[in-house]
């Protein structure tokens, strides 16, 4: 090997290793780490999701125990999902309306604290929106949804139970409907 390979071989490593510092040094942090406490009397997914706490659009981390003891429709979404995005003023509607007195609609976001920031900010949305990153796909399979599609939302009774499931974009008849047998 002579001394001119030598030097080239030098050069393209300090590239690298210039190019992994300058990464490395602006990374953002990743997503904060979910956390639990466990409510009494609720088992299963559901148990699952009140041990959550999971920051909103804002950074503000919110125990999602709050809502135990009350109705709830959980929207599993993602703001590069257009069925998801659809639905959203249908559901904001329903969490200002009548239903929302009796029913808490959150949203628990697939994506990052970025986009879904950047999403929230541009768009009204009238109920909690959180982030939960590709943790919420694995809590939204516990819930049944094998295939990890979205939207994917879930009714809870304020006993705690699954009452019912919706893979793809809510019919809102269907879910007036079930929202008038709780």
């Amino acid at each position: 090997m002579n001394q001119k390979h030598l030097a080239a071989y030098a050069v393209v490593a300090l590239l690298f290793g210039a190019s992994g510092a300058y990464v490395g040094m602006n990374k953002k942090a990743p997503a904060p780490p979910l956390t639990t406490t466990m409510p009494a009397g609720v088992t299963g997914p559901v148990a699952e999701l009140y041990k959550q706490s999971l920051p909103d659009a804002a950074g503000k981390t919110h125990a999602l125990s709050q809502y135990q003891g009350k109705a709830m429709l959980v929207n599993f979404w993602a703001p590069w999902c257009a069925p998801c995005v659809q639905e959203m003023p249908e559901l904001s509607a329903l969490a200002a309306g009548e239903e929302g007195k009796k029913l808490q609609v959150i949203g628990i976001g697939i994506d990052s604290a970025t986009n879904i920031a950047d999403f929230s900010n541009k768009f009204k949305i009238s109920y909690p929106v959180f982030v939960a990153g590709m943790a919420g796909t694995e809590l939204s399979r516990q819930f049944g949804n094998g295939a990890g599609g979205l939207p994917y939302t879930v009714l809870i009774g304020a006993d705690g139970q699954v009452k019912k499931t919706y893979l793809g974009r809510l019919k809102f008849d269907e879910l007036r409907k079930d929202l008038a047998s709780l």
